[in-house]
């Protein structure tokens, strides 16, 4: 018997402890493991919680040999479960009247931000009060937590206490949005890690099941920072503070330029979800808004995107709803971007 090798139950052969089945027989090495999280999945999928389903499925696909036939079988339990979670989204709207409000803010610009911030403020209340216990959870994590305080040191340093609080904060925002979006799809990732001078990460210990959960779980970056910008011009209007400006405009800027359809950005993963169509309508978006803002970001975003568009692959399943957050994201936050900064 080799050491450290299990016996199978099944033919009596030995089995190395990295493999997941007998390569003889096909004897599941996590069978009852399996058995468990499959019973853990399908009480879930009876209490209509989605999420808690995803986790369970998910792990089960680790523990599955990627060419078996029950790991096809998980799989596409995980992209019908992952197709349920996006469609019950409040932002899954139809693509259609996202590009009609997109279109709108691109015309508007920075008169478009405000009339979004009042339309929105009602928005801006219920997203405070009901993901704020989200906001705070994090920061209970000490890498997050010590990596921020790291992260302010060195902004500090720089501009001043106020404003790299403001910009760490809106930063914070940014990656929380990206773990809201992983919990719900039941993908198992890091907490937020900051790296001073280059912004924070999420790592996905899980891979998402289709390029539109990966899109949906990459644009909840840029929207929650959009929530961020939102706020900090709000202080603004009403304190007419102009750090609170300077905020809400960095803050822009930087989910701007996390749209850049480019490697791992939020908008190569948005990206990866569109068609060739709907890829150039996003050029000609960009064209629009860099017209109309004059934000100097939107060029080099403008070059990416019509790269992309032209020799990237397309999507075989297009996703609307990427494409709706995609232009609306656009949109808002070239507008912000666009603000008048009071001078100190």
């Amino acid at each position: 018997m080799t050491t450290g090798a299990i016996v199978c139950p099944g033919c009596g052969g030995d089995v190395a402890p990295s493999l997941l089945s007998c390569p003889a027989c096909h004897w599941l090495v996590h069978g009852e493991t399996l058995k468990r999280l499959a019973q853990d999945a399908e009480r879930a999928a009876a209490a209509d919680d989605a999420g808690a389903a995803l986790r369970a499925w998910r792990e089960a696909l680790d523990l599955l040999p990627p060419d078996s036939r029950q790991h096809r079988a998980v799989s596409e339990r995980v992209q019908a479960l992952t197709r349920r979670v996006g469609e019950s989204h409040p932002s899954a709207a139809p693509a259609p009247e996202a590009d009609r409000r997109s279109k709108l803010l691109t015309r508007a610009g920075p008169v478009a931000v405000l009339i979004l911030l009042l339309w929105k403020f009602k928005f801006v209340v219920v997203f405070i009060l009901t993901k704020g216990k989200l906001l705070l959870l994090g920061l209970t994590k000490g890498t997050t937590f010590l990596s921020m305080l790291v992260s302010l040191g060195v902004y500090w340093a720089a501009w001043g206490w106020k404003f790299a609080l403001g910009v760490v904060v809106a930063i914070y925002i940014h990656e929380m949005g990206h773990v809201a979006q992983l919990e719900r799809f039941g993908i198992k990732a890091s907490a937020p890690m900051f790296i001073p001078g280059f912004g924070a990460l999420v790592r996905l210990k899980q891979h998402p099941a289709t390029p539109a959960e990966d899109a949906s779980v990459g644009l909840a970056g840029p929207l929650w920072g959009l929530g961020a910008s939102l706020a900090a011009y709000g202080v603004f209007l009403v304190t007419a503070i102009g750090i609170w400006a300077a905020i809400a405009q960095w803050s822009a800027r930087i989910n701007l330029f996390n749209l850049l359809p480019i490697w791992q950005l939020d908008g190569g993963r948005g990206f990866q979800a569109l068609s060739r169509g709907q890829r150039w309508l996003v050029v000609l978006a960009i064209g629009v808004a860099w017209f109309v803002t004059h934000e100097g970001l939107l060029g080099l975003l403008l070059i990416v995107a019509t790269f992309t568009a032209a020799a990237g692959k397309p999507a075989e399943r297009p996703d609307g709803a990427a494409l709706g957050k995609y232009l609306l994201l656009l949109g808002a936050l070239s507008g912000i971007s666009a603000i008048r900064v009071p001078l100190p």
